[in-house]
């Protein structure tokens, strides 16, 4: 087995069993409950549908790396139950995440779940800030660990000259991602002008490019 198979396999077994001891969504109440994605019924997760095969417990989309020739050249590879749907109920996900040099996985926070990271590749500095804006912020290297706690906010940056990637792991089946500057600047309809340049201390033009800068390509 090459190097780098093996660090991903033990990256992701680490990732996946730590996320999974403390189980942020209900606990299943059945053996399995594969999600149906198409289903119209609304409940707090999926409803389950009859019909399973192995396949709806597989997913090979965290093997490879994820292009990164984008505005902050970081790649997120969700593997939740929106991929596996056999996820459903069972209260854990994974992710791979790859940056190429200088990439960013802006400021965001995930509503439903902590994060766990192991290091597969490279090295980042990450950070997160709390609830009294401290902010914890570390550099960590290939085969280590660090952690998010649920709903904080938080990044990775990778401020090194190679490519770098890790695999996080989620207690719950979908955790949510919320880009700060996403939210507050791109949301749909549009934050109000006048409460932007208040919370921030700058000028309507600022405001005004910044959302233009944000606004989803059509």
């Amino acid at each position: 087995m090459a190097t780098s198979d093996h660090g991903l396999m033990i990256g992701m077994m680490i990732a996946f069993s730590l996320a999974s001891l403390v189980s942020a969504d209900p606990e299943l109440l059945q053996d399995v409950c594969v999600a149906d994605l198409a289903s119209g019924v609304k409940l707090n997760g999926f409803s389950c549908k009859s019909n399973i095969s192995v396949d709806d417990f597989f997913f090979a989309g965290l093997a490879n790396p994820g292009l990164t020739n984008n505005t902050f050249g970081a790649t997120v590879t969700p593997a939740s139950v929106q991929q596996i749907t056999g996820l459903n109920t069972l209260g854990v996900s994974m992710a791979r995440i790859d940056y190429a040099p200088g990439g960013l996985n802006p400021p965001h926070t995930h509503p439903r779940a902590t994060e766990i990271v192991f290091v597969l590749e490279g090295e980042l500095n990450v950070g997160f800030i709390t609830t009294d804006n401290k902010l914890f912020s570390k550099t960590i290297k290939k085969g280590e660990i660090f952690t998010f706690t649920r709903g904080l906010i938080h990044y990775q940056i990778n401020n090194g000259k190679v490519p770098a990637a890790v695999i996080a792991g989620f207690n719950s089946q979908l955790s949510g991602t919320q880009r700060v500057a996403n939210a507050v600047f791109a949301s749909s309809p549009p934050v109000d002008d006048v409460v932007l340049t208040n919370t921030f201390q700058v000028g309507t033009k600022l405001v005004e490019k910044i959302k233009y800068r944000l606004a989803p390509k059509k």
